[in-house]
């Protein structure tokens, strides 16, 4: 049986939830590539849930969601540029952040 690249595997990570948890089942263990991609991913995910729970807020709500769901637009753009690119270079703001091990 043919696996996807580990290419295929982090651009996949990057697309909505679903290409997450695809990515997820998929991927190899092993590789620390995909590991990455799929850490931040996760984080973007995250932010995008944190953004879409700011529109409760009162008064600022709105416009803070709208940014939040922009800038994590960006990070998914940058981070599918990436990992096109087999590069693993954090992303600003959040590629620091290490959620899965």
């Amino acid at each position: 049986m043919r696996t996807m690249s580990p290419r295929t595997v982090a651009v996949i990570s990057y697309i909505t939830w679903i290409g997450w948890i695809i990515a997820f089942i998929v991927r190899d263990r092993t590789d620390a590539f995909v590991a990455h991609h799929l850490n931040q991913a996760l984080s973007i995910n995250l932010l995008k849930i944190v953004g879409g729970l700011c529109v409760m807020l009162p008064n600022v709500g709105d416009r803070l969601s709208w940014a939040v769901g922009v800038a994590a637009f960006v990070f998914i753009v940058m981070g599918i540029y990436r990992a096109a690119n087999w590069r693993s270079d954090p992303l600003p703001l959040i590629g620091e952040v290490h959620l899965l091990s």
